[in-house]
């Protein structure tokens, strides 16, 4: 008995309980404790331990995994994205039962219903926009299916397609953003990415012998924003798929999605409709995705915004047709408009007002913010009284997200329980032995995933299934793929969970509300083909990732946290635009270089005449450099398709080879817990010792087969890559020292003018060493050496005035050496006076003028952010997955 007989017994107590109806809530962790029990009674009975039979620690160890998971979801600050799920599940059932989602769903398709397939167009851009600000499929179904599926009915539709188009639309809200599926898939993606960069770091120990791994080989976290930034085109791609089917559907069998004739007038009152019906929810979806995009906003801030959006609406929908039905929602909006105009025109900071102007914007951003909660506090009381409805979205807010929380909770302990039974290292295992690389292992996982959700939950897949997967294809160096972009392909597979028969949500949601001459078979039939759109969609995302990852990466470079573009994992990107920067302008910026050097610079500071020189010498040497980088870059591409398959097999070998030593090793303790054991146990060690034996042997006929040419060509690529890696940071030296100095001699220049403003106070000086007591002396001078603080380049200067302090302030004061340092301090300070003020006249314009014109080419690594074209061009590049593999 080892292990894998638990993991058997805790997949199936966990299905059985699954299809017998047990609550998912409760039967996650009672299968976990179930397993874990009876490997520990049966550890305790059959082998005198209870940790006999788990492979990573026992059940104490599994406890406290589940007690540090259970501080993890409700304790810990990095988790906090977890709030933002009540918030926007709050705002998509307020919506829903305030009936703006009807009102949305009936005005579209008056709109839309003159034009062939348009009804079932309106009920897919309906589904959309209904998607990014309710986010509940049962609600999005069940509203459109009572409105929309009698009037397409009614208007000859096609069942199958009307049918299959309102389940496949109801279901958008698990990808379009804001997603709870994709809140709950970030959540589960931040520890499986911190888990994946550890497994990373042990191969790449494995592989090199060094105990650090670069950053930028490194994994980035992903964040509840980031989903939602990378979902958004999967999400619109779906939209776009699904309008393109119907509208072929119409043009090739007409009787299946004929037009429908709007009965009432086009005139200024159905306007209105379409504008009050359509626009606030638009409004409120921009307001709430365009905060996360922009920056303005975090994700739990966001749905905060989102729900009291929802509250303000529904204070409005439910009083309709009454005269001052919109009087909260007019506050609201003045209220906001004068907070935006108030910002403009003050700076708004209570702890440092001062001034009649800055009370001024305190006051009126008060008096503002006082409106907008009048406003909110209106909406909410007319919601309270108006059919009890608060307190039923209250209700129906706690409850979906309290089951969101315990199932979190069940999961994390299925996970450890799985995890301690070795699991993960079967998973693992299995992968990693499948042909064909990181397609192979996705491919099986994304199979596994689809076929789950015949019969589980989005959520219960997402923790559960995410878990133990995840870390194991985040960490494969061949993809290198962003957790982004796996969140968003699982959540794209997943969406299919709520269409895919028998257990399909999104049917039974519809079978709920559809009259009886649907027939059940209709409603899987009309769902298979946006079955097979999605699984387009998949495809699509999953052959160009840069679809997800694209957006997250152009917001994160232009954010206010935005990495300087020093930044490790930048260079391999930022280098390949600024080496078609040269190409395009290298003869302007050889002009200008050449310009920079016929500047007169005679008469600065010797030092720093030398260093400008090298900077403009250094400056030119920039086309030499990247022309040797080129070629490294070009040695090492060329090097590579012959060496890949060679490091491949020679891994794989060594991976093997590795398995069979720690399966040594596991013997090795073995012998050692038996010799402690009472009993004669002689036959059991003489049985292990043979396994030994043959292990050891294993292990030498595995060495064999390893690639003869393998150790030449490894050698070879190091010294290729290592070439390649000297001649870039040969480069990298080159332009920084080629604009820093340039940089820093401008400064030095530009605070001429307040080396000289100081000139009055210096000179003053010499007279308070002669007449004034030391002690009084030296205090004026240490007044003095403030002054140079905010001067660039005058710390040298300084230190002058300094020496002359320090011989008033010695135990025996010399007022004659002091007079006499302070004479040569002030002689160097007239003298650099002097030089920076011609240059400032002379040499300031022409070096300003060359600083412009290298500032984005040869001095961008030098800049404290990339400016938006520099980050379009970026963003692009680092949402392509480069193969990191060769260096593992």
């Amino acid at each position: 008995m080892d292990g894998g007989v638990f993991i058997l017994v805790l997949i199936l107590a966990m299905g059985l309980a699954l299809a017998s109806g047990f609550p998912v809530a409760y039967a996650l962790p009672g299968s976990a404790v179930l397993s874990i029990g009876l490997a520990a009674l049966c550890g305790h009975l059959f082998a005198g331990s209870v940790d006999a039979y788990f492979v990573n620690g026992g059940p104490s160890q599994w406890l406290a995994s589940g007690v540090t998971n259970f501080r993890g979801v409700y304790w810990a600050v990095q988790r906090d994205t977890l709030i933002a799920i009540p918030l926007f599940v709050f705002m998509g059932i307020m919506l829903e039962k305030s009936k703006v989602a009807e009102d949305l769903l009936v005005t579209m398709a008056q709109l839309f219903g003159p034009i062939p397939g348009g009804l079932g167009i309106a009920v897919v851009f309906v589904g959309a926009l209904l998607a990014a600000t309710t986010g509940i499929v049962g609600a999005t179904v069940v509203a459109m299916g009572l409105i929309s599926l009698p009037v397409m009915l009614r208007s000859n539709y096609s069942t199958p397609l009307a049918t299959g188009t309102i389940c496949a639309s109801g279901t958008l809200g698990q990808i379009i953003p804001p997603s709870i599926v994709l809140i709950i898939l970030a959540d589960q993606l931040s520890s499986a990415t911190d888990h994946a960069s550890t497994l990373r770091l042990q191969e790449f120990k494995h592989a090199t012998g060094l105990f650090s791994m670069p950053s930028a080989f490194d994994l980035s976290s992903t964040s509840a924003g980031d989903m939602f930034l990378g979902a958004l085109v999967p999400g619109l791609i779906l939209v776009g798929l699904y309008i393109v089917y119907i509208v072929i559907v119409a043009v090739i069998r007409p009787r299946s999605a004929p037009p429908v004739k709007f009965e009432g007038r086009i005139d200024l009152a159905f306007l209105m409709r379409v504008v009050l019906a359509l626009v606030p929810p638009l409004t409120l979806i921009f307001t709430v995705l365009g905060s996360i995009i922009m920056g303005v906003a975090t994700v739990n801030q966001a749905g905060a915004i989102g729900a009291i959006g929802a509250l303000i609406m529904a204070g409005y929908r439910l009083r309709d047709g009454e005269k001052r039905a919109y009087y909260p929602a007019i506050l609201a909006i003045v209220s906001v408009v004068a907070i935006f105009t108030v910002l403009g025109f003050y700076t708004i900071n209570v702890k440092s007002a001062h001034t009649t102007s800055q009370w001024t914007g305190v006051a009126l951003a008060g008096v503002a913010v006082v409106g907008l909660l009048v406003a909110i506090v209106w909406s909410l009381v007319r919601v309270h009284r108006i059919g009890n409805t608060l307190r039923t979205v209250m209700i129906d807010t706690a409850k979906t997200s309290s089951l969101v929380f315990i199932i979190l909770m069940g999961a994390a302990m299925l996970t450890a329980a799985f995890r301690s039974f070795g699991g993960e290292e079967i998973v693992k295992d299995f992968l990693s032995n499948l042909p064909g690389g990181f397609v192979a292992k996705f491919v099986v996982v994304m199979s596994v995933i689809f076929v789950l959700g015949f019969f589980l939950d989005f959520i219960e897949i997402a923790v559960v299934v995410v878990p133990i997967v995840s870390p194991i294809l985040l960490a494969d160096p061949t993809a290198n793929v962003t957790a982004v972009w796996l969140g968003v392909m699982i959540g794209v597979n997943m969406q299919t969970s709520f269409l895919t028969p028998p257990f399909g949500f999104a049917l039974f949601y519809l079978r709920g509300v559809a009259p009886p001459s649907v027939k059940t078979i209709q409603i899987y039939a009309g769902v298979v083909p946006f079955i097979l759109l999605q699984l387009a969609g998949l495809t699509i995302v999953g052959v160009w990732p840069s679809l997800v990852n694209y957006l997250p990466d152009r917001v994160f470079l232009t954010s206010e946290t935005a990495p300087p573009p020093k930044n490790p994992r930048l260079q391999y990107c930022l280098e390949d635009y600024l080496f078609r920067q040269y190409a395009e302008n290298g003869d302007d910026l050889r002009k200008a270089i050449a310009a920079a050097k016929a500047l007169d610079i005679s008469y600065l500071p010797q030092e720093l005449r030398s260093d400008l020189s090298g900077a403009f010498e250094a400056a030119g040497n920039t086309f030499d450099r990247v022309a040797k980088v080129k070629q490294a870059t070009a040695a090492l591409e060329a090097f590579t398709p012959r060496y890949r398959p060679v490091h491949r097999e020679a891994r794989r070998i060594q991976g093997r080879i590795r398995d069979v030593q720690d399966q040594i090793k596991d013997a090795d303790d073995e012998i050692r817990d038996l010799g402690r054991s009472s009993g004669n146990r002689e036959a059991e060690i003489a049985a292990v010792r043979q396994r030994i034996a043959d292990l050891k042997a294993e292990v030498a006929r595995l060495q064999k087969t390893i690639p003869p040419q393998w150790n030449e060509m490894n050698k070879d690529f190091k010294a290729l890559d290592l070439g390649e890696k000297r001649t870039r940071l040969q480069y990298r030296r080159t332009v920084d020292n080629a604009y820093q100095t340039v940089a820093t001699t401008l400064k030095l220049v530009e605070d001429a003018g307040k080396l000289a403003a100081i000139g009055d106070r210096l000179a003053a000086l010499p007279d308070a060493v002669a007449s004034e007591p030391p002690k009084q002396a030296a205090e004026k001078i240490r007044e003095a050496e403030r002054l140079f603080t905010d001067i660039q380049g005058s710390s040298r200067l300084r230190s002058k005035f300094s020496a002359a302090r320090r011989d008033l302030t010695r135990s025996d004061p010399d007022k004659d050496k002091a007079t006499k340092a302070l004479a040569a301090a002030l002689d160097s300070y007239r003298a650099e006076v002097a030089w920076r003020q011609r240059a400032a006249k002379e040499l300031k314009p022409g070096l300003a003028r060359y600083e412009e014109q290298i500032r984005d080419t040869i001095g961008l690594r030098s800049q404290p952010r990339l400016n938006g074209e520099q980050a379009d061009d970026i963003a692009s590049c680092l949402s392509v997955p480069r193969d990191i593999s060769l260096y593992f």
